[in-house]
């Protein structure tokens, strides 16, 4: 197959009917028993994911399912863990090993996504494709499945769901933040995978074209392309504007209340919260109650619309009875939906903050745990209550009271109004609840939230990427009032929705594509000038900001360093850092970059070497014949140093080739490398010096002569071999210190030993009437 075809198969997603012939259930019972036979103890994420346990039991079985290149297997995989983590659930004797098996179905969901990453069309149908847990199961076992559920009809059996739904369901956060699976997201987030979703229960179904898989090109799209108003990244952005168009009617609807009538903009905010009700009931329909409810965002959601629903319930009553106190209490519970109302349009901007992603299990256990001191505390209510006097002040609304101010810190209440329940019992009673609250209560709730903090800050990248993945298939719904924007849903809704029972699937996808174009053509319009224009052809941004640059250079220096507009257009260091790394190279000089790493295979000599292997192991192998008088070098001068003498004197000490090179001949000579003899010495006119005779002085004498490339001086050789001298004379005194004579005592004290230990072994032996003699060693 030539590269071309090659390309375009690749851009071909799987058939329908490939994907209907998928086995899946076949596969489940299966994968079920190997996890069981492999995994019998309780082992953690690490110990399944070390080296020992990954090569034993995980490639095994990853090779064995990945020969089949069924691409349901990973459904499959947590499918399997679903079941675990219930077992985990029910059984807490073996909650452990449950735990480890699923674990054990989420490394192989993670490892098998990878057999699928070559072709990018079939690791996005692998994840997305909604498998049906049944599918290439026979009927003998169809019909038992039915008989568990207890029910006849099969649309109740059949619930097909994806890989990443089903990664959500079982809250597999570690699959979900692997790369593959967060590339496939990122595309389908950012619209460049297109695919047709299944919906569960759809309010309006709109399946006359069903849409496969494919890599989308804004050049051959149209420009009135209604699909990309269901890509959740522009989603997102349409989601914030709707939120603020309904605070806005909201803010607008309790500033002008009117207990008697429905105010204009009161009528506007009913119209936007029935639109806003719609489209989250639509949104919860389509995948699920426990993957809606999953995203943390809609928990604010459901709630504003529950105090919506109270407010219209309130606001009917007043109405239709002529309650004013009615109408007022409805207004009074709307307000407090700007607690709920506010911080949900804020958190837009600071949704990936770990703050904002611990928020959700942090109140989820402040709640729990609120729940059970009330349940506890209630029969402390119960007896002050029957404690108190018959006609006292003292209701279960006004004790009720008290006692929350107490908890929360008001403990000078329990003591001053303690009295006033029993002379006795009462003080009793409030002491212990003060200090149970204040200091034991409060603590645990303190350490229950920091230990939920903390372990969501660990995990904060997983947690973030989690919610991501469920907003991101929260906005790939197959239901036609998705693609309406409130209140526009509400006029497709009264319009669609009574249509479907009659209309034929053609007439009724007719009516709906030409409904969205009309209710959102200027969004479209917007979305394919950006994507046609700005994101695949980014020259008209990037000649903007070369524009701004450039005039931002042109501008006098005093006015660049303006802290504004540096932190705006970035420190002129920055600007440096970035233009270095784009010098052409080559305007670089090769005979400069040559010269940096320089190499000569002299400095790879030795230095530890004695004359004696210098002469043998020079570079330049010296010959019998080729001895070189020291004359036959030029005479070198060399600078004062201290303690050398005050005048210049001539060193005609022949140079080494580390030294460098003779003048005289562009050549390299056979020089022998052996020190200059004293008849050497004599004939250059210099004092006779004494051969070296410790290896440290030839060691360093070797060096000074490496250095200098000539001849030491007499005064100066006489030193250095003086302190030579010392530094042996020194070396040697080491030997008698008091380190060397506790190692040769201790020596002595070992021999001691042995010959103890022979002893005592003579001895034993002749206790026991052993007469085979004492061997040589026992008789040391």
């Amino acid at each position: 197959m030539d590269a071309e075809g090659q390309g375009d198969h690749n851009l071909l997603g799987p058939s329908e009917e490939y994907l209907a012939s998928v086995k899946v259930f076949p596969f489940i019972p299966r994968l079920k028993k190997d996890v069981i036979q492999n995994i019998d103890s309780a082992l953690t994420w690490d110990q399944l994911t070390a080296s020992d346990i990954n090569f034993a039991i995980v490639r095994p079985l990853v090779f064995k399912y990945a020969r089949i290149r069924n691409p349901s297997i990973v459904y499959v995989c947590l499918v399997v863990r679903s079941h675990f983590l219930a077992a985990a659930e029910g059984d807490l004797a073996f909650a452990g090993v449950s735990q480890a098996r699923a674990h054990l179905c989420e490394i192989l969901a993670m490892k098998l996504v990878n057999h699928f990453a070559n072709n990018r069309i079939e690791l996005v149908a692998v994840l997305t494709t909604s498998w049906s847990p049944l599918a290439g199961a026979s009927h003998d076992v169809f019909a038992e499945v039915c008989s568990i559920l207890g029910t006849k009809h099969n649309e109740d059996v059949d619930d097909p769901q994806s890989a990443l739904e089903m990664a959500i369901a079982t809250r597999a956060k570690r699959f979900i933040s692997s790369p593959l699976v967060q590339q496939v997201v990122n595309d389908i987030y950012t619209g460049r995978v297109v695919y047709g979703t299944a919906s569960t229960g759809p309010i309006v179904a709109d399946t006359y074209k069903q849409r496969a898989i494919e890599i989308y090109d804004s050049r051959n799209a149209s420009w009135l392309n209604h699909y990309r108003l269901r890509v959740p990244k522009y989603g997102a952005i349409l989601e914030f504007l709707n939120f603020a168009c309904l605070l806005i009617t909201f803010i607008l609807c309790l500033s002008y209340r009117d207990v008697n009538a429905l105010h204009p903009f009161e009528v506007l905010f009913l119209v936007f919260a029935a639109a806003f009700a719609l489209e989250e009931y639509t949104a919860s329909m389509e995948h699920g109650w426990g993957i809606y409810i999953a995203n943390m965002w809609n928990i604010f959601d459901t709630s504003f619309i529950v105090v919506t629903l109270v407010y219209v319930g309130c606001r009917i009553k007043g109405l239709a009875y002529n309650d004013p106190d009615a109408s007022d209490l409805g207004f009074d519970i709307l307000a407090c939906g700007a607690c709920i109302l506010f911080p949900r349009l804020a958190f837009f901007l600071v949704s990936n903050n770990v703050v904002i992603l611990a928020l959700r299990a942090m109140t989820a256990e402040f709640v729990f745990f609120m729940g059970i001191a009330a349940i506890c505390f209630s029969g402390l209510l119960f007896t002050l209550w029957t404690l108190a006097p018959s006609k006292s002040q003292w209701t279960i609304k006004a004790i009720s009271w008290l006692l929350v101010q107490i908890w929360f810190g008001n403990t000078y209440l329990s003591f001053g109004q303690a009295s006033s329940f029993h002379p006795f019992f009462g003080p009793i009673l409030m002491t212990g609840f003060a200090a149970l609250s204040n200091t034991l209560l409060l603590t645990i709730l303190i350490s229950i939230l920091s230990n939920t903090f903390a372990r969501i800050d660990e995990n904060a990248n997983q947690e973030y990427l989690f919610q991501f993945t469920i907003i991101t298939l929260e906005g790939m719904q197959s239901d036609a009032l998705f693609s309406y924007q409130p209140p526009f849903n509400l006029f497709a809704f009264a319009i669609l929705w009574p249509a479907s029972f009659f209309a034929s699937p053609r007439t009724l996808h007719t009516a709906n594509v030409f409904m969205i174009r009309l209710t959102s053509f200027p969004v479209l319009i917007l979305i394919s000038i950006y994507e046609k224009f700005l994101y695949t052809h980014p020259s008209l941004r990037e000649s903007t900001q070369s524009a701004a640059q450039s005039l931002y250079n042109s501008l006098p220096r005093p006015m660049k360093s303006l802290p504004i507009l540096e932190a705006i257009m970035g420190t002129n260091a920055n600007d440096i850092y970035e233009a270095i790394f784009e010098v052409d190279a080559d305007l670089v000089d090769d005979d400069d970059n040559n010269d940096l790493f320089a190499y000569d295979p002299e400095e790879d000599r030795v230095g530890l070497r004695s004359w004696a292997s210098r002469e043998n192991g020079g570079t330049h192998t010296p010959t019998p014949t080729s001895q070189v008088h020291p004359a036959n070098f030029p005479t070198v001068r060399t600078p004062d140093r201290p303690g050398a003498g005050r005048g210049r004197r001539s060193s005609s000490f022949p140079r080494s080739p580390v030294g460098g090179k003779a003048s005289g001949s562009p050549r390299h000579r056979n020089v022998s490398l052996r020190p200059p003899s004293v008849a050497d010495r004599a004939s250059a006119g210099e004092m006779p010096a004494a051969a070296p005779q410790s290896p440290l002085s030839r060691l360093f004498g070797a060096r000074l002569d490496a250095g200098n490339g000539s001849a030491a001086q007499p005064a100066r050789m006489d030193r250095i071999e003086e302190g030579m001298r010392r530094v042996q004379e020194l070396l040697e005194d080491v030997r008698e210190l008091p380190v060397t004579r506790l190692k040769d005592e201790m020596k002595e004290l070992q021999e001691r030993q042995a010959r103890i230990e022979g002893l005592l072994l003579m001895l034993t032996r002749g206790m026991r009437n052993d007469h085979s003699g004492p061997s040589r060693h026992d008789t040391l």
